[in-house]
């Protein structure tokens, strides 16, 4: 028997480094609110959410601008038709449209959901600033949190939450 003897190979790590590259996407993730200015100063916060959507809203009682996650409100929701008549609705309930300046920060689910978890987030910080416009926003139905979720998969049904077991008889 022959035995054939190896050459002394070593193996020479690679490591890769990745480097932040800059993306130009068309539409909303492109484009970044440079002229607007974010308040500073006393705020009241308000905590929105819908299904898995969480929005942290900021209102400053200042003249300003309306931001969501950097960008103008207008240029978040453009997807969502009507949405501005939306997300305007507790101000003008409560008769402080333009004379506020809102931040938000929103995160997880759909734009949707996002626009229903910033609604109530607006509400719940007007609440904050002016307990007498609870009963002005509950009247309009903006302090309710709709509660409906996605139902969770249960084990042993193929990964979805109703499907039942395959039965074995003929």
């Amino acid at each position: 028997m022959a035995v054939k003897l190896r050459k002394n190979t070593t193996k020479q790590k690679v490591v890769k480094k990745v480097q932040p590259t800059k993306v130009k996407v068309a539409g909303k993730a492109g484009q970044v609110a440079r002229s607007m200015k974010t308040p500073a100063g006393n705020y009241f916060e308000g905590i929105g959410r819908r299904k898995v959507a969480i929005a942290r809203v900021r209102l400053y009682v200042t003249k300003g601008d309306f931001l969501i996650n950097g960008l103008a409100a207008g240029q978040y929701f453009d997807e969502v038709p009507n949405a501005s008549a939306l997300y305007n609705r507790p101000l003008v309930a409560a008769n402080l449209l333009g004379n506020v300046s809102l931040t938000v920060k929103v995160s997880g689910s759909g734009i949707r959901s996002q626009l229903d978890a910033v609604v109530l987030g607006i509400a719940r910080a007007l609440v904050k600033y002016d307990p007498e416009l609870k009963t002005v926003l509950k009247a309009e139905g903006l302090m309710t949190r709709d509660d409906r979720m996605k139902e969770t998969r249960k084990v042993g049904m193929g990964g979805k939450a109703r499907r039942s077991r395959q039965s074995p008889k003929r």
